[in-house]
This record gives C-alpha cells, sequence and structure tokens, in this order.
C-alpha cells in the first residue's frame, strides 16, 4: 500500500516512462539518463527528463505519433506526448561513440552503439553519466532512496562521486574538454550549483585548456555564464573561474577588479573583486539575469579610472567609462538589445541613489520611471549590504516608490506638443525645453490643468510668431 503521503509522478516523469515502456516492450534497451538520474539521486525533482536507448533513430521516428529529428545525425530525436493537457517534450538519444570532435564541439562521426556502457563513456562528467530504469521504481513519490539504488546502473563511479561531492570528467579530462570545450564552464557551473569540489586531474586540465574557450560560440559562453549568475551560487562560480584561470580568457575585464583598491571610508570590505565577489554573493537564485548581469558589471569602470587623490582614492567618470566598457560585453556576447539596454542603464544609474533625498519630486519621479526600477532598488541594496552596509537611502527609495502611484509617477500630461503649437509656438530646440518645464510642475503639483501649464510657459517667455 502507498503511504498516504504518496503522490503520482509529474507529466514529465510519466511521458518518458511511457517512452521507456514502449520501447522495453519491443525488445529495445532503454533508460532514463543524465540530470535527471542525478537530480533524482539528490532528491530534487528534475525539469525534464532524457532517454537512452539502443534503438535507432528512425525507428523511434516512426514508433510515436509527434516526434522531431532535431540531431537524428547524432541519434537524437524529439518526442512529443500529452500528459494531463500538458505538452512534453522528450529527448530520445541512441546509444553511441563518436569519433573527433574536430570543431570542438560535435563529433565528426557518430558510430550507434548496443551497450549502454559504450554510450555513457562519451559523456562529460560522472555525476551525469548514470542510468536508472524507471520500470523499476513504484509508480507513486516520493521515491525511496533503496528503490533508486536498485535501479541504477553506474558504469563510471557516479554514485561514489554524487555523495562525495566530486565533479570529475568521465575517463580522460583532457580528452572529454577537447571534444567540446564548453565543459570546461559546465564543470565549474555544476561545482558551484552542488557545492562540490573539481577532481584534481579535471581542475589541471581547465587550466590546462582554459584558453581553448575562445572557440567556444559566445552565445554558448553567455548562456552558461548566465546560469552561473542566477542558479544561486554565483560567488563560488566566479571564484571557480579564477582558480582555473577560465576567468580571463571569457571576462578579462572583470579580471582586472583584482587588487584595484578602494577607499577604506566606503568600502572597508576590500578591492572592487572582493566587493563585486560579495554582490554576487547576495544574488538570489532565480533571479532576473539582466539584475545578475548588472551587480557583475556595475563597477566594471573602476579599473581603468583609478586615482589615488591627495584626499582619498577616486574612481572620477567610473559609471560613463563602465557603460561603455558594459556595452562593449553585451555586444561581445550577443545580448538582445533589450537586455543590452536594461544592463546598461543597472550600470549607468547605480550611483543616482547617493543623491534621492536630494532630489526635486520631478526628478525622483523620473528616476522611478526607470523600466524594471525593482532591478534599480535591488542593485543598490546588495550594493550597500556588500560594502558600508547603510540601507539609510535604499529605505528611502524603496519607501517613497511603493507608496506613489503610478498615475502620480507617469500621469497624463497637462501640456502636450499640440498644445503648444495651438498657443502659438513653433517646434525647435526650445520646445522640448517647455515641456519639461511644464512636466516638472505637474510632477511637483504646483499645476494641475491645462490652462495653468500655458500660463507657466507664457510667464517664462513669449510665443514666436507663426508663419
Amino acid at each position: 500500500m502507498p503511504s498516504p503521503d504518496a503522490i503520482p509522478p509529474s507529466p514529465a516523469f510519466q511521458a518518458a516512462g511511457h517512452i521507456v515502456r514502449r520501447l522495453r516492450n519491443l525488445g529495445y534497451q532503454a533508460y532514463f539518463a543524465g540530470g535527471c538520474v542525478r537530480d533524482l539521486l539528490l532528491g530534487l525533482t528534475p525539469k525534464d527528463y532524457d532517454v537512452t536507448t539502443n534503438a535507432r533513430p528512425g525507428l523511434v521516428l516512426d514508433l510515436f505519433p509527434q516526434t522531431f529529428a532535431v540531431g537524428a545525425h547524432f541519434g537524437v530525436v524529439l518526442v512529443r506526448q500529452t500528459i494531463d493537457d500538458q505538452p512534453i517534450l522528450t529527448e530520445v538519444a541512441t546509444f553511441r561513440s563518436d569519433g573527433a570532435y574536430l570543431d570542438g564541439r560535435h563529433p565528426s562521426e557518430v558510430t550507434f552503439a548496443d551497450h549502454p556502457q559504450d554510450d555513457v563513456r562519451r559523456r562529460d562528467f560522472t555525476i551525469n553519466g548514470m542510468l536508472l530504469d524507471p520500470l523499476k521504481l513504484p509508480a507513486t513519490w516520493p521515491i525511496p532512496p533503496e528503490a533508486l539504488q536498485a535501479a541504477l546502473l553506474d558504469y563510471v563511479h557516479g554514485r561514489e562521486d554524487l555523495q562525495a561531492g566530486i565533479i570529475r570528467a568521465i575517463g580522460d579530462p583532457i580528452l572529454r574538454f577537447t571534444e567540446d570545450k564548453l565543459r570546461m564552464l559546465r564543470a565549474v557551473r555544476f561545482a558551484a550549483r552542488f557545492g562540490y569540489t573539481l577532481d584534481p586531474a579535471t581542475a589541471a586540465a581547465i587550466r590546462s585548456l582554459a584558453p581553448a574557450i575562445a572557440q567556444v560560440s559566445r552565445e554558448r559562453v553567455r548562456d552558461e555564464l548566465t546560469r552561473m549568475l542566477t542558479e544561486g551560487h554565483a560567488r563560488r562560480a566566479f571564484e571557480l573561474l579564477d582558480e582555473t584561470r577560465l576567468l580571463p580568457e571569457v571576462l578579462p575585464e572583470i579580471d582586472r577588479l583584482h587588487g584595484v583598491e578602494q577607499p577604506p571610508q566606503y568600502h572597508p570590505e576590500g578591492d572592487v573583486w572582493i566587493h563585486t565577489l560579495l554582490l554576487l554573493e547576495k544574488l538570489p537564485a532565480n533571479c532576473s539575469p539582466t539584475l545578475a548581469w548588472g551587480a557583475l558589471l556595475h563597477d566594471i569602470g573602476k579599473p581603468a579610472t583609478f586615482q589615488r587623490a591627495p584626499d582619498r582614492i577616486r574612481f572620477n567618470g567610473h559609471v560613463e567609462v563602465g557603460v561603455k566598457i558594459a556595452a562593449e560585453i553585451c555586444r561581445r556576447l550577443r545580448f538582445s538589445n533589450d537586455e543590452t539596454d536594461q544592463i546598461l542603464a543597472l550600470v549607468d544609474n547605480h550611483m543616482r541613489f547617493g543623491h534621492v533625498k536630494d532630489m526635486r519630486e520631478s526628478t525622483l519621479k523620473r528616476f522611478f520611471r526607470l523600466p524594471h526600477f525593482d532591478e534599480h532598488l535591488a542593485l543598490h541594496r546588495i550594493d550597500c549590504l556588500s560594502s558600508h552596509g547603510d540601507l539609510t537611502l535604499y529605505d528611502f527609495a524603496r519607501k517613497r516608490f511603493a507608496e506613489l502611484p503610478p498615475e502620480s509617477v507617469q500621469p497624463k500630461l497637462l501640456l502636450t506638443g499640440r498644445e503648444l503649437i495651438e498657443a502659438g509656438y513653433q517646434p525647435g530646440p526650445r520646445f522640448k525645453k517647455l515641456l519639461a518645464l511644464a512636466e516638472d510642475a505637474q510632477l511637483e503639483g504646483r499645476i494641475h490643468t491645462l490652462q495653468e501649464a500655458l500660463d507657466l510657459v507664457r510667464s517664462t517667455e513669449s510665443p514666436e510668431p507663426t508663419l
């Protein structure tokens, strides 16, 4: 009898299990593979499940009603099923052994295999190289640990490394990383995410091959770095990037933060590198990528503007320089325009909180209009907590932002260009200034009607004659 707390497995588990059962009924081998097995053993709920089998791609394509040959040449097929009204995509890969990786990502040739041992040997890390027979598992959750152990197929000692907390490449680490250079970044990410250590031989291989990461597409590097920043262990990830010599290869601008002193009265925590690590430590899991990158890059202009002035260390113009450097990084890593705009806005505005109590009401409201202002607040908070610890300005800004209704921050304008033209003003250089003057007065509550707006403009200067 199942326990009273038992629940059905997730739709993704059911969909993958159905594929395994169907293949097994036809006489083929089929197992869960990779990260889903690792996560189940760790007591985590996998987001998706991969299936590996000795059935060839053509058979898989024909066997299920909805399939997609996303990588049939490499033995990979997507199977689409509907479980509990949810569309579920499951990746099904044929056992294979790979030839040489001439482009550093894809094997030049693939040989389909009949035995799972051959397949797991070409995978990346031991903790990702285990297989699981779902047909040996109970039909309800939670799955008892002893049932998972009984259903496990482990040809690479992944269970031992999982228990010991070690990220170890399968086989020769030099060969594994030469096949796909991105695996070096993945090793760092997994070690940070799970709080594991890198196997010494694996870490040595990364240090030796670190310059080869330049062969990986910028989009793949960007995505892997973004995962590091948003999985809740960003500080450890960047410490490992530094230790493995990957940091100067993927983000040389961040590497230059090392040893850049800061004025101790404002930054008792240490240099810019330490300050940035402290910010990364405070990024919550699943935070937005733009907030994470904004935190990483907010002080990127400091090394170029460091100055030991008579009174104290200064970084005059570091915001403006930082925006330019951040823009180059975003361009190099091929962020979208929207992502780039937000990351640069976070860098550009992070020092404005220092004046927030002295801002005119109109300036404050315009500040609050910045897109995703909650991210600006979040960055300022962790910036303070990672330096002097004083949250006075943060609390003031957060309170004012929360209490101001949106219609008062960005109200419908009393005066627009149309009314100015009707009042006898010509569009020109001063047009924008007059509109801004009226909007400031409206935001500050000094005018409430169109007539008051026109009176204010007229009190400033006479209209130009229309032609």
